[in-house]
This record gives C-alpha cells, structure tokens and sequence, in this order.
C-alpha cells in the first residue's frame, strides 16, 4: 500500500509540482493550501508524512504543526521554506518536525528527506506494536493466591539485579515470567533475548550464546556475535537450563563471574552486562546428584528462586485464563469472541491439563477457529476433558463415595458429549429414565443448557 502525504503549501505551483512528482515515485499525494484545511483534513483521515511550508496566509506552519501534535496527529512533517531563521528551524524541531527544506526545492532532496522520514515512520509504528504486543504478553492473568503471590515476587525482584531461576512443568508460563520480570525492571529499554537450551544441537551452543570469528569452524563464514552479547545492557532467558552440556555449563559459570567472554575462534575479550534468568522443568538438585549439572553453577543461578505452580493448582484461574485467550485470539482473527456457558466452563475446571496453560491456549484457539456458535457449549470440548483423567479423579486423599461421585460425575457428562447434550439419547444410552438422569445430573452439580 502506497504512503499517503499531505502537500501543505500557498502557491498553487508547487502544490502541482510536488503531487505529480510524488505520483511518479509511487506515492498517494493530497494538497491543501492552509493550514486550516491541513488540519481539517486530519480530523477525516490520517496520512504518514506532511510537507508543511512555514508561511502560509491565516495560521503559519509553525502554528499548523502545534496543533496536528495537540490533536493527536502522529504523521512525519517535514517543514518547507524559502527564507526561514535558525530560530524557526528550533522551534519547528522541538514541535516534532523531521527536518527542514529551504527553498528553492531540489527535488532529489525532497524524495531523499521523504524516504529517510517514512523509513523512521515505519519503524517507530513497528517498535510501538512490538511494544504493545510484548506488554500482552507481559501480563499474568489469574486471581488465585498463587498468582497474587507471585506477582508480589515479581514486582519485589524486577527492579534488583539480582539472578533469577524459575522451576515450573511444561507449560506453565515460565518465559511469560521472564518477560514481565525484564519489563519491571531497569533494563526494560534495553534487549530481552532468550535461548531455548534444548532446542540448539550441542556442536553449535557455544557459537549461539558466545558467538563465533569467521573461520573458526567449518561453516563459519562470517563473523557472528553471540545471545550473551546481544544482550548486553538487558536480561538473557535461559529457557530449559538442565539440557545444557556440562562443558557449556562451565563457559557459563565463567561469563557469570568475569562478565566476560570470548567468541569462538577468537583470542579477543568482550565485556558484558547481562542479567541472566534461567527456567528449568527438571529438579536441579536431582540433576547434581547424577552428575548432569553443575553444582557451582545452580548456586550462581539460583539466588532468587521462583517456582510456578502447574494448572491444576490453581483451577479457579481456568475461566479467567480462558475469557483472556478468547479475546486474544478474537483479536487476532478478526473475530468477534465468543462466550462460555456455565457447564462448558465446568467441564473445563473438573479436566486436570496436563498440558498447563498452553494447553488451554490451545484448547481455545481451536474453539475459536472451528466452532460456528458464538457460544461454547459442552459438546463443543474435546472428549479428553470428559474422561476420568480429571482432576477430581486423580484426588489421591478421596474417599470412596468422593470418588465414585467423581468418576460418574465423568461418565455422565462423558456420555452427555457423546450425545451432544440430547437429554432422550442420553438417558437411552445410560440405561436410565429420563426424569433419573435430570435428578443424578442435578444431585452432582450437571447444569443442563439448551
């Protein structure tokens, strides 16, 4: 899609001018000759670049350029004129203007200026949805007291130095952790840079976090800086720290103590400033007692501990978790979100997720692209969430009548899937009368939705 922008100038030539020069260089031109209408036209639709001459009949440039900033109006402007001061090229600076163009116009200079300014247009616009995006993803949703908890955790640690390792199963959020301690902490404006330990073949680990010298390998082409370097100044993520080489493990120990490395092939030293956060799902004093990791390493780790607690622990945070999926992923498609009935909800709270939050994720995802209703229903879930893998089932201090409570409980609501919720065909396929299944139903809490 062609840049939009806005010729603001008295004279009708070089209004002319400037629009058909523009067209040829693929641009969507628009003129006015006042400021009013300048800021008339901004009130209807939005343009990426303004060129604003300085003098203009009722108000100037100048005037024109602070109230477009007032109104809210964020496109480049790039000031024109032909016997400007230095005093103006200030003030027009510090209102927000990219850069300033004397008259009389070269034309190679406007579309050089032009380009430059669209190019800081572009990346701002990309940086601020990065920034919005990364806020989402810095968000940890839940009302339970484990979360609570640790949300107090993290805003007592972000603002230190301090390293921290999270331990938390599969799933659980422990990069969304990371991110939220980077972004409350003081290095927040600088790099966030993760590496997933697992997921990088042992022979090329050391280059990934170290970096490398040109010819220092086979393959090694060009020179290539490391994660550790990358982020300097912010926080490095390692994600699934006890999958780590031992020998890796000890050129990490090193960077930690000297905050210093050396890339791969390279004799020369580089300094750097990173604070380091680990995740691991493995026990890591487990991991020392068989050898697979360094004891001296966990200490430099783990000086503040933070253990995530799996899904299943914090049951209660299900329909919050999955109202905030929803709109996200509405978001995301387009699409407006849909809602949850009660015994849909219910269905939800009673499964177990091994799988932890991004299983749920997941879960909701697909809801949202495959079911046509704007409501989810019970016979919209999966069949894993009816069976008696539930968390009720799994209650290792049940009684007898708990748990047989528990698994019929399943097997209704398992049979009642099957059936798509038809009470008839439910009550055929149990064996039951249809006025017993309502009062089972009702005696273990089964809402029946329409």
């Amino acid at each position: 899609m062609a840049n939009s922008i806005l010729i603001v100038d008295d004279e009708q030539g070089i209004r002319e001018v400037l629009s058909s020069i523009l067209t040829d260089e693929g641009y969507e031109p628009v003129s006015v000759p006042s400021g009013e209408e300048c800021l008339t036209l901004l009130e209807k639709r939005s343009v990426d670049l303004v060129l604003l001459d300085v003098w203009l009949e009722g108000i100037d440039g100048l005037e024109t350029l602070e109230r477009m900033r007032k109104n809210g109006a964020d496109a480049m402007v790039v000031m024109i004129s032909g016997h400007a001061s230095i005093e103006t090229a200030v003030r027009a600076t510090k209102l927000g203007a990219f850069d300033f163009i004397e008259k009389p116009l070269s034309l190679e200079k406007v579309i050089l200026v032009i380009k430059n300014a669209l190019e800081v247009h572009r990346l701002a616009q990309e940086n601020r949805r990065l920034r919005e995006e990364l806020g989402g993803r810095t968000v940890l949703q839940g009302a339970t007291v484990p979360m609570r908890a640790l949300r107090q955790q993290i805003a007592l640690t972000a603002p230190t130095h301090g390293r921290v390792l999270i331990y938390g199963e599969s799933g659980t959020g422990k990069e969304l952790v990371a991110r939220a301690l980077h972004a409350a902490s003081l290095r927040a404006d600088r790099a966030f840079v993760e590496v997933n330990c697992a997921a990088i073949p042992e022979e090329l680990i050391e280059s990934e976090l170290f970096g490398h010298v040109k010819g220092s390998f086979t393959g090694a082409t060009e020179n290539k800086v490391g994660k550790f370097e990358k982020a300097d100044g912010g926080t490095l993520f390692l994600d699934e720290i006890a999958d780590m080489s031992l020998r890796t493990q000890a050129k990490v120990l090193r960077v930690l103590e000297e905050q210093r490395l050396e890339p791969v092939g390279s004799n020369q030293t580089v300094t750097v400033d990173v604070r380091v956060i680990a995740a691991t799902n493995k026990t890591l004093e487990d991991e020392i007692s068989h050898g697979r990791f360094r004891e001296d390493l966990f200490y430099r780790l783990n000086v503040i501990p933070f253990t995530l607690p799996p899904l299943r622990e914090r049951i209660e945070d299900v329909p919050v978790l999955a109202r905030y999926f929803m709109v996200e992923f509405g978001a995301s498609y387009g699409r407006k979100p849909k809602e949850f009935s009660e015994a849909a909800l219910g269905v939800m709270a009673r499964y177990s997720w091994p799988g932890n939050v991004r299983e749920l994720r997941n879960l909701i995802e697909r809801l949202m692209i495959i079911v046509p209703h704007e409501k989810i229903e019970p016979l919209h879930l999966p069949a894993e969430l009816f069976r008696a893998g539930s968390r009720m089932t799994q209650q290792p201090n049940a009684t007898l009548h708990e748990a047989r409570s528990a698994y019929e409980r399943e097997f209704i609501l398992r049979k009642l899937e099957e059936n798509q919720w038809q009470m008839t065909r439910t009550a055929e396929a149990l064996g039951l009368e249809r006025s017993h299944l309502y009062r089972r139903m009702r005696a273990l809490g089964i809402k029946a939705e329409e």
